[in-house]
Formats: C-alpha cells, structure tokens, sequence
C-alpha cells in the first residue's frame, strides 16, 4: 500500500472510529456513555430538523418534487448500474478497470453503509417531524448515513478518474441526489455530509490498487 493509499484508508478509519466510539461505548461505563450518546444525537437532530424542513418546503412545488424523486429514484441504483454496463460496450475491454473498481467500491460502501445504520438507528426526518413530507417510499426506517449520497460520491469519483470527460454529467447528477435526499425529507445534512465524506474516502482507497 502507497503512501496515498495510507492516507486514503486512515481518513476513512478515522471517521468510523469516531463514530463507533460515540455509538458504541465500552463494557466499563456503557449506560452513562449510551446515554450521553443519545443526548448528542438528539440535539444534533433538533438543530437539523429546522434545516429539513426548509429543504422540504421545495417539494410545495410539483415540479421540483417530481424532478427530485426521479433522480432520488435513479440514483437507487439505476443509473450506476446502467453506467456500468454502458462503459463497455461504448469503451470495449478497456472499460473493465472502471467497472471492476466501481463495483468493488460499491461493495465496500454497502458493507459500511449496512453496519452503520444498524449501529446509529436513526429515525429519518419525516418519522420526526410533522411537517416534513415524503411522497419516495424509504429503503429502510434509518437515516445515518445517507447511502444514496454514499454511494454517489464514491461511484463517480471511480468513475471520473478513468474518463474525465464524464465530470460534467456526473458531477451534477451526484450533487442533486444529495439535495434530493435533503428535499424528499429522508436524511438530515449531516447523514448527506457523512455519506459524501466516506463515499470519497473508499473510492480513494479503492483507486490505489
């Protein structure tokens, strides 16, 4: 493993230590350190919910609702799925690199996303507030991380590191899945910001080999 490599993985380690270190704590004192990490979260999502909701307030207009459920929906797996299989067949056999590293880092991010949400079990927005509305049906009830986001971040940072010229579409296909996630009221900013900092932290790891 090269130097970059190290770097990439210790970022990434970095932020599953801390996170496991405030949801998990140790046998000694684990009540009181249970409770203290309730207590974060619970003001940390209080602060987030008035954020939500302004982000919710998008989908008062049709328009804006449907655009964000359709690329929320896409970016379910639809479209990285059709990117993986289009690469080949317009690219050839050089395509395999990309496509193989793209659905190593796809692994890889469903393996932490999975492990974290079984260990945050945080309630979504729209299960916490009222006022906030979805009309996309969740995968699951759990919102930390925002695997969506996760994911996106990593697929195309694969993916834009073999073919450049695929930036101009991707980039901003990734940034409106994020805010869609946001505008559908399923994940709180935080989830969004957890997710695009370990979707590039694995893809980073992953593009050193």
């Amino acid at each position: 493993m090269n130097a970059v490599a190290a770097i990439a993985w210790e970022q990434v380690h970095k932020q599953l230590e801390a996170i496991f270190l405030t949801l998990s704590p140790s046998r000694g004192s684990k009540l009181n350190k249970f409770h203290a990490s309730a207590a974060r979260w619970q003001r940390l999502t209080e602060l987030e919910l008035n954020w939500c909701r302004r982000f919710n307030r998008a989908t008062d207009r049709q328009g804006l609702e449907r655009l964000f459920a359709l690329v929320s929906r896409l970016g379910d797996g639809v479209f990285w799925y059709a990117l993986m299989v289009a690469l080949p067949l317009v690219q050839g056999y050089s395509a395999l690199p990309a496509v193989e590293r793209m659905a190593v880092v796809g692994l890889l991010c469903l393996a932490v996303y999975k492990w974290l949400k079984t260990k945050t079990g945080r309630p979504r927005p729209c299960a916490r507030h009222a006022l906030i509305r979805t009309t996309v049906l969740p995968l699951d009830q759990h919102s930390f991380p925002s695997g969506h986001t996760l994911h996106a971040v990593a697929f195309s940072t694969v993916a834009v590191f073999h073919y450049p010229r695929l930036g101009w579409l991707l980039l901003p296909f990734t940034t409106l899945v994020a805010l869609s996630r946001l505008v559908l009221g399923l994940h709180y900013p935080s989830d969004v910001l957890a997710g695009a900092l370990l979707g590039a932290g694995l893809s980073m790891l992953v593009l050193q080999f």
